[in-house]
């Protein structure tokens, strides 16, 4: 248990070779600048030097989330992604991602609601104010980051479109795009990229909209324009560049429980007692340190989110 991972290990060749609004005035912008300088990691740009990207969100609470842990960097969090509509190569996306055309984008939101409703990109940022939280994301493969998010609770737009009572999962599509994605052209994986919360865990509020980070808009290969944050489970769950929500009534079958059912269950609760079947999950990487940490049961949001999962068996439910 705890030993690092081989590179082998994670993505076989033979089996996953394919795995708001803006600033109004310049005092503000300039405010914010000052803010997010006193704590920000070496290599991350000013939100002033491009103003277009930069949203009146409160700038950085700190320099570290509430365990006191430090942000991660911000070339780390931007140039070291799993984007496989793009490459299973960890810096691939950032650059065959660049040209994603992310404006004009919507997101239809559908299914068992009674007001199904399709958002433009710079509605969603003008209906639902934008706030920072800074999130541990723990990566299924045993590596973890630091990231200031910018987004919103996704529980205020499932309010919008308010579900049925029949509504018991939600539903999450990206956008298919072979052309613009040239990963989504991989036979082996089943584009587009689905995945699933169950309503209780959409409407917690740790589930998070994002539409930024570090106080800049989302970059491509981060999921522009709009991405799920879901911090206490595995990364993959965290779905980007969202153009479809559906409030179902029957469990959705992810991509990853479509393309491996024996190593991807529907909950991906990050868990140090579970292994994944190839390595063990005790440990983690985190990005930017060396030698390895402890994994937190729940990525360490076990106070808030455990009452979700009573009486299951979360090595069954994995």
């Amino acid at each position: 248990m705890g030993v690092p991972i081989k590179p082998s290990e994670i993505t076989p060749e033979a089996v996953y070779i394919s795995r708001r609004r803006f600033f109004r005035d310049t005092a503000r912008l300039a405010a914010a600048s000052l803010i997010l300088s006193a704590c920000r990691p070496k290599n991350t740009p000013s939100p002033a030097a491009d103003a277009s990207a930069a949203y009146p969100a409160p700038a950085a609470t700190g320099c570290a989330d509430e365990l006191g842990d430090a942000l991660t960097d911000y070339q780390d969090v931007t140039g070291y992604t799993n984007y496989y509509e793009f490459s299973t190569d960890k810096s691939g996306p950032t650059r065959l991602a660049a040209n994603l055309t992310t404006s004009p984008w919507s997101v239809a939101v559908s299914g068992l609601v009674d007001q199904p409703h399709t958002f433009d990109i710079d509605e969603i940022k003008a209906l639902f104010d934008q706030e920072e939280r800074i999130y541990r994301m723990r990566c299924v493969e045993a590596w973890s980051m630091v990231i200031p998010w910018i987004g919103f609770p996704l529980k205020k737009l499932l309010e919008l479109v308010k579900p049925t009572s029949d509504a018991k999962f939600v539903r999450f599509e990206t956008l298919y795009d072979p052309e613009q994605m040239p990963g989504q052209k991989n036979s082996f994986f089943p584009f587009p990229y689905v995945e699933g919360l169950r309503l209780d865990e959409a409407m917690h509020s740790l589930t998070l909209l994002a539409t930024g980070l570090y106080g800049r808009d989302l970059s491509p290969q981060n999921g522009a324009p709009v991405r799920l944050v879901v911090p206490w489970k595995y990364g993959f769950k965290s779905i980007k560049s969202i153009v479809k929500i559906d409030l179902v009534s029957e469990m959705p079958v992810s991509l990853w429980m479509a393309s491996g059912p024996n190593e991807y269950g529907f909950y991906a609760n990050v868990n140090p007692n579970v292994p994944h079947p190839r390595w063990s999950q005790a440990t983690e990487r985190r990005i930017g340190e060396s030698g390895r940490r402890d994994t937190l049961m729940f990525n360490g949001y076990e106070d808030e989110v455990a009452s979700l999962y009573a009486g299951m068996d979360l090595a069954v439910n994995f």
